[in-house]
């Protein structure tokens, strides 16, 4: 399936800055030839040359970054919303993370190919991450959807770029080895993209990256060898055992997830009460969106315990709960059920043709990703406001990158690898033809991607200089997790 439309038109309000893009009738189906294909990524090369995506123009912004923030809190929880704003308070690379409103707002702004697919929505550095297929092998992934929907795909790489020259400066990289980690990141995209352009179909399809060997590139460091070793243990055994000794409390009648707040929290009043019975009624809707098989998995479980958990970054003051479920021979089973709320594309790309927010969130996952949790699934809650939701596992092996010990050599291999990855989950909705022939032989696509993301990155930076402004001013409250 191949989206495609004339996104620089007005859309939703939105004005766009650019020259108009080519018409959703004027691009070839996936069923064209390969000749209509590579002539209309040509054509689109001479239409919108690749140089013109290094572009950000401040002055074309017409919107104030802290007041989109705001307006992105309104209806999550309260209280939650200081802690929101603490992490995203702590560095220009953690305002990056939660802020991918504003940055949607901004891309609206920026030249647009006109070619749409299934895009992240929020595709940084730190999105991505190792994770257990159900048949037990460990994968590398995005692995956050909570913003997929249809929309650009060079948004997507703009978006990753972008966060690889903040990462770099966090950890103050040289300014070489920087724009290098975001150049690396724009070459694997176009060069992956190159190769399923000439594979067979259903190879490109099938098409994934096993951890393994993401960890055997990087080398050999201490991270490295835990999450080997972590890796190994998998293979043995699901990590909801694991999962279990940290979370839980044995107790009577049944177990407890353990209270650490206020990251993890039982509302324990009345309300609490109610939120759980509501919580119980939901997940018999939910089992209707799941394969019949797991369905029939689920029925041998029982729910014992709900609680409250604060998530991420951009996540957080989202309704978010952990499931706790035992099976009859006292097996745990953690789900976690999730808030799904309007994706930060769809005022400027459209909206989802997929009305639920949490189907939406969980088609766009399983079309993206080469493995999927076989727990997904979505539903409308049963409680008040009836939100909608969507569920999967709290953790089944995730190994996530660790920010804090980056290096510049592991970073540009960490770079290349989650290039190709968006180009796999790219290339499963998108034409990877076309693509391709409009990304070229050459290195302009990466230049100019690289050059976007130290410009993008002064930006956010700017950004968080003006939310540690409107803390100074009140306009916003931050709270210590301490």
């Amino acid at each position: 399936m191949t989206q495609v439309g004339n996104t620089a038109k007005r859309k939703n309000g939105h004005r766009r800055d650019v020259a108009p893009t080519p018409a959703a009738a004027s691009l070839p189906q996936q069923t064209a030839s390969l000749r209509e294909r590579r002539a209309a990524g040509a054509a689109l090369a001479k239409h919108l040359p690749l140089r013109e995506h290094a572009a950000w123009h401040p002055a074309r912004r017409k919107h104030d970054p802290i007041d989109l923030l705001i307006e992105s809190s309104k209806g999550r929880i309260e209280q939650l919303l200081p802690i929101r704003y603490g992490r995203m308070l702590a560095n220009p690379f953690a305002f990056y993370r939660g802020s991918a409103a504003v940055m949607a707002a901004d891309l609206a702004h920026t030249p647009i190919s006109g070619v749409q697919l299934q895009a992240c929505g929020d595709c940084h550095a730190l999105n991505f991450g190792g994770f257990a297929t159900p048949e037990r092998r460990i994968v590398f992934d995005i692995n956050d959807f909570d913003e997929t929907s249809i929309a650009p795909w060079e948004w997507d790489v703009k978006r990753l770029v972008a966060s690889f020259a903040l990462l770099g400066r966090y950890r103050n990289f040289s300014r070489d080895d920087t724009r290098e980690c975001a150049w690396r990141a724009a070459r694997a995209y176009r060069k992956r993209m190159a190769a399923y352009a000439a594979m067979p179909l259903l190879e490109a399809w099938y098409d994934n990256f096993d951890l393994d060997d993401l960890l055997d590139a990087v080398g050999q460091g201490e991270a490295q060898k835990k999450n080997k070793k972590k890796m190994q243990q998998a293979a043995k055994a699901t990590s909801h055992a694991l999962e279990f000794e940290k979370l839980a409390i044995r107790s009577r009648p049944e177990p407890r997830i353990r209270d650490q707040p206020p990251l993890i929290y039982h509302i324990d009043d009345e309300r609490g009460r109610h939120f759980r019975d509501d919580v119980a009624e939901s997940f018999r809707r939910y089992k209707e969106t799941v394969q019949p098989a797991v369905a029939t998995l689920l029925e041998r479980y029982r729910l014992v315990d709900v609680a409250m958990k604060v998530v991420g970054v951009g996540s957080v003051g989202t309704l978010c709960a952990i499931v706790l479920l035992m099976s009859g021979s006292g097996d745990p089973l953690f789900l976690q059920v999730k808030e799904a709320r309007r994706s930060v594309l769809e005022p400027y790309a459209g909206t989802s043709p997929v009305a639920h927010p949490g189907e939406r969130v969980v088609r766009g996952q399983r079309l993206m990703q080469g493995a999927s949790d076989m727990f997904l699934g979505w539903l409308v809650g049963a409680g008040k406001g009836h939100p909608n939701l969507y569920v999967r596992q709290l953790s089944d092996v995730k190994i996530k990158p660790k920010v804090e010990v980056a290096i510049p050599s592991g970073s540009k291999v960490y770079a290349r690898y989650t290039g190709m990855t968006l180009a796999r989950a790219h290339c499963r909705s998108g034409d990877p033809v076309l693509l391709s022939a409009y990304l070229g032989d050459g290195e302009a696509f990466e230049d100019a991607m690289a050059d976007f993301a130290v410009t993008y990155a002064d930006q956010a930076e700017r950004d968080h200089e003006a939310m540690i402004a409107a803390v100074r001013a009140g306009r916003i409250e931050t709270r210590s997790e301490a």
